[in-house]
């Protein structure tokens, strides 16, 4: 089976970049199954019923979420109601919606897909390592294909979780910074690592945003309204070949074709 994962989508040039780019890239590699982080997809911060219609229309199959989580108030809706939307299993209990969802599409074995947060320069949330241990033994007993978005800042939480799941997941993608690592591996026991996706949206920009009105904030360091930008729109992530016998990943590949 081969999975693509795409990087934190970024407002409207994001969404019509995977709703250009998918198809090509289906058909290029063969893809089986599609997952995407869309925390970014409304205006570049939060994602919203409408964005996520969207980008499934696109033919994403899993949308995964992060820290701009409830930055658009419409979220409740995704949260209650759409199983094939995750966001990070460590938030708090009572926190709506689920950190981890199973799609079984036809002739296809199941997939899960299991979302978490970094804890390192991001709100506290719980403990990921612990909960994101404990999951992935529960959705062991589901699917023997298991794909994690670890939604962080620092490198070495998502090294290390993922270091910590060797062998007992397919793959562990980190996304947050909005930078492409080169370190795409696989570890020992089978599952593939890249620290992180990059982005899917404009790239003469500053992590997508417009890139004077970030100037002024840290030149000034007062208010500013950073707008998406507009040019060099590129869908970033990474196609992750997967044996279905045993879960382990058996190729990976990063992406960054442009729109």
């Amino acid at each position: 089976m081969k999975i693509l994962f795409i990087g934190d989508i970024v407002g409207a040039p994001g969404r019509r970049a995977v709703a250009t780019l998918v198809p090509k890239l289906r058909e290029e590699h063969g893809l089986h199954f599609i997952i995407a982080n869309g925390e970014n997809s409304a205006g570049g911060s939060g994602i919203t019923p409408r964005t996520a219609v969207e980008i499934f229309a696109s033919g994403v199959d899993v949308i995964t979420s992060g820290d701009h989580l409830f930055d658009q108030k419409e979220v409740v809706e995704l949260l209650d109601k759409e199983p094939r939307f995750v966001r990070p299993l460590n938030y708090p209990p009572a926190t709506p919606g689920q950190g981890s969802t199973v799609v079984q599409l036809p002739g296809l074995p199941p997939v899960a897909v299991l979302n978490l947060q970094g804890r390192t320069f991001l709100p506290a949330l719980e403990n990921p390592f612990l909960l994101g241990r404990a999951e992935v033994e529960r959705l062991r007993s589901q699917a023997k294909i298991i794909f994690v978005d670890f939604h962080a800042e620092a490198t070495a939480e998502k090294i290390a979780f993922a270091r910590m799941v060797d062998g007992r997941v397919s793959a562990v993608v980190g996304t947050h910074t909005h930078v492409q690592t080169a370190d795409e591996q696989i570890f020992p026991g089978g599952t593939a690592f890249l620290c992180d996706a990059g982005f899917t949206g404009p790239h003469e920009s500053v992590l997508g945003r417009e890139v004077e009105p970030v100037l002024r904030r840290f030149l000034t360091n007062t208010p500013q309204r950073f707008d998406v930008a507009k040019n060099d729109v590129r869908l970033q992530g990474v196609v992750v070949e997967i044996d279905e016998a045993t879960g382990r990943a058996t190729a990976l590949q990063r992406i960054s074709e442009c729109a």
